[in-house]
């Protein structure tokens, strides 16, 4: 992204002033806003530029893996799985409360 103009452009740009010119200092406090929301830009796109790249290393890693149950896994092998973990874990205390 070319931009013409940076902050010190902004902060070192020099206006003639003629006959009726512009108020001097009102000038050079609308041209602290410039520089300040330039910076605040900058920062943005900085911040937004590392989160995209941190998103597209993590979309091309989570595409490299594989899907999750795509080894044949069904529903029905998943509850199978849970049940016999629940019997493992909680199949002595249900047993003790009859």
């Amino acid at each position: 992204m070319d931009t013409k103009l940076d902050t010190k452009t902004i902060l070192e740009k020099e206006f003639k002033t003629g006959l009726r010119g512009y108020n001097q200092e009102e000038v050079d406090l609308f041209l602290d806003d410039i520089i300040h929301d330039y910076e605040a830009f900058k920062k943005t796109i900085t911040e937004l530029r590392t989160e995209n790249e941190r998103m597209q290393r993590g979309l091309e890693s989570a595409q490299k893996r594989p899907a999750a149950g795509s080894a044949g896994t069904t529903n029905f092998d998943i509850l199978k799985r849970i049940s016999n973990l629940e019997k493992h874990v909680f199949g002595s205390k249900l047993f003790d409360q009859e």
